[in-house]
């Protein structure tokens, strides 16, 4: 009995042991593949990041693919990166939208945060059972969750619409970057309605099977069309109630059911009358201005906000929960900062969240230091381009000599990130200083003092008076390739 109870004792510490190399080995595995460029997911597939690069701009995300595009706008995707530790990486779209256009109805397994880079738009959406529309113009900030309808329409005469958005890929089903479901379509797209077979439909709908032919033949134009065509559906779309663009949505993804006092309040409308109104064009009931409930959130425009921090060499603003509800749903924080001419926001790193970037305005550098202390990348970025900066990672940006450099982007945290500075009066060198720092940097007390001082002022730093000279500069940039054009 004594030398079974030994025998399994020792099977016990070898599997103990193996699985102890086992998890070992991958996190040394993980750690191996940022400290040679091959960064999490360099490898690609779907948790990894298509458009992550090797060497020293391993964290530029260059690649974007089309996911929508038609002669009235388009949709293009920049993939975040994923890992073995990172299983629901976060995705960057850019919308661009011409005057007069709309994108039509439909739901994502995914949700949004839409920044309005450019122009102006109105939103509809179903919020709290209701759909709730709002305008939105340059620097506004909304969120669209994830399985719930939603339409976006350029209001604009003569302005392009730019949209940056994050998307958001924790209830992805993992097929695409994102999937759209789409409510309104026919041909292209193709509407969700068009996989049940036609007599389900007509049985559904109470309507004619030819009605439902009707209903799934006629688009063609794609995910986003032009809507000053005075016979397109679509135009008959935006010209209804609130009440009915809910009743069209809400009966195809059962969202809910009226209330008996909605019923009561609204006019009967059966969705026969809106298929006459929606396709053939028959008279709209007299219009109401209904808005949805009051409770609804509102757009939260980040040009409105006074800087968290400002002085003679730029400004920056963090927005987290506390400032706006709704990045609480997605657990997402939003930034934005503006650095003059040559001026350099301070090396510090983000305790809590990794950060995506996209460059607004001008050109500048961004530096990024690996954990074993070496660089690991040192990139001119300029309008257009996207970077991540992994938690953890210490990271600077110098705006270039030749005019203002701006970046907008998200951060993987809803929380207040607290960034921790290594340079300045803010800096953890002057929070730590003492004889442990000074021992640890092989320094008296006086000279690291007098180091540590010499850097006044705090967050944004002045231009350097004269280039400092290099060892080794190495720089790369995109060349004259660019991820988005914001005209």
């Amino acid at each position: 009995m004594g030398k079974r109870s030994v025998s399994s004792f020792l099977i016990l510490v070898v599997l103990c042991s193996a699985l102890v190399a086992i998890v070992g080995g991958a996190y040394e595995d993980e750690g191996r593949r940022w400290e040679t460029g091959g960064g999490a997911g360099a490898g690609g597939g779907e948790e990894g990041g298509a458009g992550m690069r090797q060497g020293q701009d391993q964290f530029l995300l260059q690649d974007s693919e089309y996911v929508v595009k038609t002669d009235a706008g388009d949709v293009r995707v920049v993939r975040g990166v994923g890992g073995r530790f990172i299983k629901s990486p976060l995705h960057i779209g850019f919308i661009t939208m011409e005057p007069k256009s709309l994108f039509i109805p439909q739901y994502l397994d995914s949700s949004l945060v839409l920044f309005v880079r450019r122009g102006k738009a109105k939103i509809g959406h179903i919020y709290k059972d209701k759909l709730v529309e709002k305008k939105l113009e340059t620097g506004d900030i909304y969120r669209i969750g994830a399985g719930f309808p939603f339409y976006i329409n350029n209001t604009a005469e003569g302005q392009r619409l730019h949209i940056i958005c994050s998307i958001d890929t924790s209830d992805s089903l993992g097929l695409q970057p994102f999937q759209s479901f789409y409510i309104g379509g026919g041909k292209y797209p193709v509407s969700v309605l068009s996989g049940f077979d036609r007599f389900t439909l007509s049985m559904a709908l109470n309507v004619s099977i030819v009605e439902v032919e009707e209903l799934l033949s006629r688009q063609m134009g794609g995910p986003i069309v032009f809507h000053n065509v005075s016979y397109s559906p679509r135009t008959k779309f935006l010209d209804l109630e609130n009440y009915q663009k809910l009743a069209e949505m809400k009966r195809i993804v059962h969202i809910g059911k009226d209330s008996e006092e909605e019923e009561k309040k609204q006019p009967r409308w059966t969705l026969r009358k809106f298929l006459m109104t929606y396709i053939f064009g028959s008279e709209n009931e007299e219009r109401e201005d209904k808005r949805g409930s009051s409770d609804e959130p509102d757009p939260f425009n980040i040009y409105d906000r006074n800087p968290d921090f400002k002085n003679d060499y730029g400004w920056s603003i963090a927005l987290d929960k506390s400032d706006y509800s709704p990045l609480d749903d997605s657990d997402l924080g939003i930034f934005l900062v503006n650095l003059s001419a040559g001026s350099m926001l301070a090396p510090h790193y983000n305790p809590t969240a990794t950060e995506y970037g996209i460059v607004l305005k001008g050109t500048g550098t961004i530096q990024v230091v690996s954990p074993d202390g070496s660089l690991a990348m040192n990139a001119e970025v300029k309008e257009g381009d996207v970077f991540f900066i992994p938690r953890f990672f210490p990271f600077c940006q110098i705006a270039s000599r030749t005019g203002p450099f701006e970046f907008f982007g998200f951060s993987s945290s809803a929380r207040n990130n607290r960034p921790q500075f290594l340079a300045g009066d803010n800096s953890i060198l002057k929070k730590l200083r003492g004889p442990e720092l000074a021992k640890a940097f092989g320094l008296s007390e006086e000279r690291l003092d007098e180091i540590v001082d010499a850097r006044s002022g705090s967050t944004i730093f002045p231009p350097a008076i004269a280039a400092q000279p290099e060892a080794a500069k190495i720089i790369r940039t995109f060349g004259n390739d660019k991820i988005t054009d914001f005209n």
